[in-house]
């Protein structure tokens, strides 16, 4: 046992260190992002490189119901092969034992990365970058919500109690005094964060009600993927220990903004390590322009990734601080694509359409793949917007059903994200949208029964 454990990440040792590690969970991130996976004993855990589970864990709506994507072999569930990323190892603090996680990579019997699994469409996206002299850097918000328990899907959900005994309040950004209103559950969250060995660069109090914001450092963006993925997961934790929830919901609650996952962008030339972005004296660079005209053009078909459920377009509504199109602007957080203030090294794009809800290593992959499309390119982007984007009209798509379309039409960023990726995401989101038709709303009873 001694043998593998001397070789665990920093944190995940100072974790262990005077415990025995019971138990260890090997997981792997579905469509929706879902840990999925098997825990086993540390001692099992210690004897095995790989273990199997089916391929159809891809092929599940968020549901539990199944997109027929299995290809021409049918659905058979043969097994994949998946193989400790040990870098990934790190601490599962709120057991009642002493347990890690691992994220694996998916392979098939040939040795070959499975193409639709999410971690490898974005290792394939990082990987066509670096084919091309750059190393990309990306740098996650995460926005989510605390709310009351929810016990009955017909209710709608409320925002969670807080230490004054009153419920949150909304319009209260960067408020020091709602932050606190989540004190122990945000110590909780720091907590289990260090325990994990990730580091947060800030909390912040967001517009709505009981929604919060978490920024992390920038780097490279599989591990900022990692990390995501692990903090959506630690994020509930911290929040059922107070008998109240975190939902990454891009629209939870009407009336309320939405939950976004900002994706800050710049790129390194590998050779350097220089901003792309940037000429040495500090201009903007032809390529800090394409990558914009990138984000520009093909975030649209892009949009059925980074906004995956019919309530993702909840969130897009004017004046609900939500972007409502894809122009650009400096400092200006009315823009779908917004170039914050930094010095010249650090020039980076920000990304704001992408919702909370999506996949992070398939929305940062996406993102990317539009950024990337745009450099290879070489376009030119729409001239920079001033004043206040609401103002003007919508230019993405409104709808699942729209933006499904647009994705099934995209040859390019098929290219870019995999064809077969894109095959089974297309069949299997197509799925989940006709579950959905078939649900009447409470709107629907309340103004079509007796009225029409």
């Amino acid at each position: 046992m001694a043998d593998w454990t001397d070789t665990l990440p920093d944190a995940a040792r100072a974790y262990l260190e005077g415990r025995r590690l019971d138990e260890v969970e090997c997981v792997i991130p579905d469509l929706p992002g879902i840990a999925r996976g098997k825990a086993v004993p540390a001692s099992k855990f210690a004897r095995q490189e790989t273990f199997h589970l089916p391929d159809s864990i891809f092929y599940q709506t968020i549901t539990g119901n199944w997109g027929e994507a299995a290809g021409d072999e049918g659905f058979i569930e043969k097994d994949m092969i998946l193989r400790p990323d040990m870098s990934t190892a790190t601490a599962a603090p709120w057991t009642g034992d002493w347990t890690l996680q691992v994220i694996h990579d998916a392979y098939d019997r040939d040795g070959k990365a499975v193409e639709f699994s999410p971690r490898n469409v974005l290792k394939r996206v990082v990987q066509l970058y670096r084919d091309a002299g750059w190393e990309p850097v990306v740098a996650p918000e995460m926005e989510f919500f605390i709310v009351a328990r929810n016990l009955d899907p017909a209710h709608t959900i409320k925002p969670m109690m807080g230490r004054s005994g009153r419920p949150a309040a909304a319009r209260q950004a960067y408020s020091m005094t709602a932050v606190d209103e989540f004190g122990p559950v945000i110590d909780d969250i720091y907590d289990f964060a260090e325990a994990q060995g990730f580091e947060i660069d800030g909390i912040t109090q967001e517009g709505g009600a009981g929604q919060l914001e978490i920024n992390l450092l920038h780097g490279d963006p599989v591990k900022l993927a990692d990390e995501v993925f692990y903090f959506k997961r630690l994020i509930r934790e911290a929040a059922l220990r107070h008998d109240c929830y975190a939902t990454f919901m891009a629209k939870p609650i009407a009336d309320e903004p939405g939950s976004a996952m900002h994706i800050h962008h710049s790129v390194l030339d590998a050779k350097t390590g220089q901003n792309i972005f940037a000429t040495a004296d500090g201009a903007e660079t032809d390529a800090f322009m394409h990558f914009i005209a990138g984000l520009q053009t093909h975030m649209p078909s892009a949009l059925a990734v980074i906004a995956p459920y019919v309530n993702s377009y909840r969130r897009y509504v004017k004046d609900h601080a939500a972007p409502i199109n894809l122009a650009w602007g400096r400092d200006n957080r009315t823009t779908g694509i917004r170039v914050p203030l930094s010095s010249p090294a650090a020039r980076r794009v920000e990304n704001r359409l992408a919702g909370m809800d999506c996949n992070p290593y398939l929305g940062i992959a996406a993102s990317l793949a539009c950024g990337y499309l745009g450099l290879q390119e070489a376009r030119k982007p729409q001239p920079e917007f001033k004043g206040d984007a609401y103002d003007g009209d919508g230019d993405i798509p409104r709808t699942m059903g729209d933006a499904l379309r647009l994705f099934d039409e995209a040859d390019a960023l098929h290219t870019v994200l995999g064809a077969d990726f894109a095959r089974v995401y297309s069949i299997v989101k197509a799925a989940e949208y006709d579950e959905f038709l078939q649900v009447i709303s409470p709107w629907e009873r309340e103004h079509l029964l007796l009225n029409v």
